[in-house]
Parts: C-alpha cells; sequence; structure tokens
C-alpha cells in the first residue's frame, strides 16, 4: 500500500459535498470543441488518471462557449498515450511539460495545439518542473525505499530543454516536492523531512539548507518577495484504515522565509494536528495566498501575523477525498477547486466566487483533476 500511495498528492485529503450547482459540459466525444485554440481564453486542466492505468488526461475549459472539452491531449495526440499519473503540468515560452510521475518522463507538447514533440526521460518518480528559461529547468525525483520503507534522499534533475536531456543530478532532502526559482535560487521542498534546499541556478550547487517544520510540500512568492511554506507536520496513520491519528501526529504550519538571508521569519502553526495545510497558490498581486485546510479553502494576507481564523469556503466534513488541486484565475480572482471523487472514475471541477466563497458553476473532468493554466 505504501508504495502505490507515495505517488498521490493528499490521497487522505480532505473531501467536500456538493450542493445543487449548474454546470456545462461536453463528453468526451464533442467535436465541437476548442480543439487548435488552447492557448487563449480558457484554462487546461491536469487530471491524474488512476494509478498504472495510463488514462491521466487533460481537460479544456473555453470562458467563450463555458463548455469543457476532456481528453484534448488525446484528441490531438492518438494513439499516443500521455501516461500513467499526469503529477503536475506547467508551461514555458510555448511549450507544454506534463510531469508523468509513474510513467518516469516529462512529456513536451505545443502549448497552443497540445500536440506533444518530445519527452524528457530516464527520470525516477518526477513529481514537479520548474523552469529557468527557455534553455534550463529543472524536475524533483523521489527515489526509493528499503523493505522498512524509509526512501533514500532524493535529487532534482537539471534539464536542457533544448534537447530535453538530463545534463546532471543534484542529491537534496527525502522526497523533493514543490520548488520556486526567484532571484537566481532555486527552493526546494523536502517533504519527507524538515527542511528546504537552496540551489544557486548559474552554478547548480546547494548554498544552504533551510530547516523547517516537518513535511514541507507546497512553496508560494508573496509581493514582498518573501517565500511561504506550508508544512503538513508528522502524520500517523492507523495501517486498517488509513485514518489520522490526531493524539500521535503533529499539527502542520506555515512559514515565511525572507529570501535575502534565506531565514525563517515567521512561522505560523495551525491548532489541529489531523488535517495538513496545502495547495499554496498565491492571487495576481501577491497580497492574499490561498490554501487547503481541513477540507476548506482559506486565505491568509500575506502581510498578517496569525493565521486566518475563518475558512473562505466551506464544503463539508473531513473525509477521505477532496480538494486535489487548487487554482486562482489571475484576471477575475475566481477560485477553481479539483474534487476527486475517487481516485478510479471522474472528478469535478468547481469555481467559486472570491468575495463569497459562494460556488458559481461546475462541471466534469477526468480522474483526480489537480492543476490549473489559465490562458
Amino acid at each position: 500500500m505504501k508504495k502505490i500511495t507515495r505517488f498521490r498528492s493528499y490521497l487522505l485529503s480532505a473531501a467536500f459535498t456538493f450542493g445543487a450547482l449548474t454546470f456545462t459540459s461536453c463528453d468526451d466525444n464533442n467535436e465541437n470543441g476548442p480543439a487548435g485554440e488552447y492557448a487563449r481564453n480558457g484554462v487546461l486542466i491536469s487530471n491524474e488518471g488512476a494509478m498504472t492505468k495510463s488514462n491521466a488526461s487533460v481537460s479544456f475549459f473555453s470562458h467563450g462557449s463555458k463548455t469543457v472539452e476532456n481528453e484534448s491531449f488525446k484528441k490531438v495526440n492518438a494513439p499516443l498515450v500521455l501516461g500513467d499519473v499526469l503529477q503536475h503540468m506547467t508551461q514555458q515560452g510555448d511549450k507544454l511539460y506534463l510531469v508523468m510521475n509513474n510513467s518516469g518522463k516529462v512529456v513536451v507538447a505545443n502549448a497552443h495545439t497540445l500536440k506533444a514533440e518530445s519527452e524528457i526521460a530516464g527520470l525516477e518518480a518526477p513529481r514537479y518542473f520548474a523552469a529557468l528559461n527557455d534553455e534550463k529547468a529543472y524536475v524533483t525525483e523521489w527515489l526509493g525505499y528499503d523493505a522498512n520503507y524509509v526512501y533514500s534522499n532524493g535529487r532534482v534533475a537539471v534539464v536542457d530543454l533544448k534537447t530535453n536531456t538530463v545534463t546532471k543530478t543534484i542529491t537534496v532532502g527525502v522526497q523533493p516536492e514543490q520548488l520556486l526559482i526567484t532571484g537566481g535560487k532555486l527552493y526546494v521542498a523536502n517533504s519527507g523531512g524538515n527542511t528546504v534546499t537552496v540551489i544557486n541556478t548559474a552554478t547548480d550547487a546547494i548554498e544552504t539548507t533551510i530547516t523547517v517544520n516537518d513535511g514541507p510540500s507546497s512553496l508560494a512568492l508573496d509581493r514582498n518577495k518573501v517565500l511561504w511554506v506550508s508544512s503538513q507536520g508528522v502524520k500517523v496513520y492507523d495501517p486498517t484504515d488509513w485514518s489520522v491519528s490526531e493524539e500521535n501526529s503533529t499539527p502542520g504550519s506555515l512559514a515565511k522565509i525572507n529570501t535575502s538571508s534565506n531565514m525563517v521569519m515567521a512561522t505560523l502553526t495551525f491548532s489541529q494536528k489531523a488535517p495538513a495545510p496545502g495547495k499554496l497558490t498565491p492571487n495576481l498581486s501577491g497580497d492574499k495566498l490561498y490554501y487547503v485546510f481541513n477540507n476548506k479553502v482559506w486565505v491568509q494576507d500575506v502581510n498578517a501575523t496569525s493565521l486566518a481564523t475563518k475558512p473562505l469556503i466551506d464544503r463539508g466534513t473531513y473525509v477521505a477525498y477532496g480538494f486535489n488541486g487548487l487554482g486562482i484565475e489571475p484576471a477575475s480572482g475566481t477560485i477553481y477547486a479539483g474534487k476527486a471523487t475517487d481516485y478510479a472514475s471522474n472528478g469535478w471541477v468547481v469555481r467559486y466566487n472570491p468575495q463569497s466563497g459562494a460556488a458559481v458553476d461546475s462541471f466534469r473532468v477526468g480522474i483526480a483533476p489537480n492543476g490549473f493554466l489559465f490562458r
């Protein structure tokens, strides 16, 4: 079980029940979708797919027609299969990079048409991708574990985007997750420990390691150039049903790091131990951070000295599946939440009003929607 679930982000994350929402969707065979127009006036949605089933997918929501086209990558590239577990999707220039965790590769596609162009191969359980520019990028990788399920230190692969090959690997902490580039530095959250690795992007050498609370996984930069780190804490699970032991776990936190000195400025610790904060997402101006905690979406003012006391979105009680992805549309501030019904059937995207937190509409997408690219 531990081997299978190690690739899932928030397999035991919170879930929310749906109210009476209106939605408009197109089925997978719709011939009137926005094929060839994926670069404008819409949202690309990454869907993880079911582990070992190679049914990861990409959906496209059109602002103009208010419709969703599912299996967009498949329609453009069939019979080519995207792969097994789409962990992360991002864009650099006119290229789209799709990190296929269990397939051990990154698929490179044209960002305007979704036509596959190349692959970055030879990766071990890749997690997240960050481009320095059009010529160079970094990918976090989890490495193996021993008979007691103790993981080895992970690594960051340095990728030449001109040739789509790995030129170097950098050993970091255990189970590296999200990574963020700012001020000539690459910050890597090592979720299997309590550190953030800082790498010089000019030399690809490690400059320092920052100690934070246990389980750092999500990173975001605010308008003050302060790096925020969400840490999950240590979660102790009951092996019979994978429920979290409140008594034996430690709480999560948000840390603020000065990117000039690489010093922790403040740590805001949650009072509950079982839920884990994550999905840190800044708004366009960088004065607010959105995150998921205890099956709710919260908004954190970046200048506040304490955690928010009331959630913006509250959709129910803490259950096994829930918000699998979170995105903030830059122009309107509309909140997009990916809902994983489970990890075997198609999920939903629900859109929320950024002021009131009220649901606007929803639509069906692929299995376990986890990310959004706004065009």
